[in-house]
């Protein structure tokens, strides 16, 4: 498969919100929780307090991996500062838009970091519209896509 065409359906398939399991690792102890991402421009970004234990352990250990569903993907978490320092403030608008409730619970705190993951590998379950199974699998280093069948 195109590796351009793979990546419209990686994005495609995370649409514009999603509740994603995010796990990080700091010697050898591997955690995983669930966090509100949002998806635009391409990107993937998710907020935090910068006192929590997963901030603590994606700063001094940056590869995370996170995943939905039957999308899986192996990243490098960048810190981008205060969400409140964010240029034109796009990622609160679309928080408040389709996270209205955490939105309003926890606004505008001096604490919370806007991190990205930025894509290394991608791998994604999924059927064809005969509901046969396949994997593709994209390599953003190499960037190049492979679909597999999946019997």
């Amino acid at each position: 498969m195109e590796y351009q065409a793979a990546l419209e359906q990686f994005y495609k398939k995370l649409g514009k919100k999603k509740i994603m399991a995010l796990a990080t690792s700091l010697n050898d102890h591997v955690t995983v929780r669930n966090v509100s991402c949002l998806i635009y421009d391409k990107r993937l970004f998710f907020k935090t307090d910068k006192e929590f234990r997963k901030t603590k352990q994606l700063i001094a250990n940056p590869n995370v991996a996170i995943c939905h569903w039957g999308v899986q993907m192996e990243g490098t978490a960048v810190n981008h500062g205060l969400v409140i320092d964010e240029p034109e403030q796009k990622f609160q608008t679309l928080y408040e838009k389709y996270w209205k409730t955490s939105y309003t619970a926890y606004p505008h705190r001096d604490t919370e970091i806007l991190i990205e993951v930025v894509p290394r590998f991608v791998e994604i379950w999924d059927q064809d519209e005969n509901d046969r199974g396949f994997q593709l699998m994209i390599d953003f280093d190499q960037q190049t896509a492979e679909k597999i069948d999946y019997d």
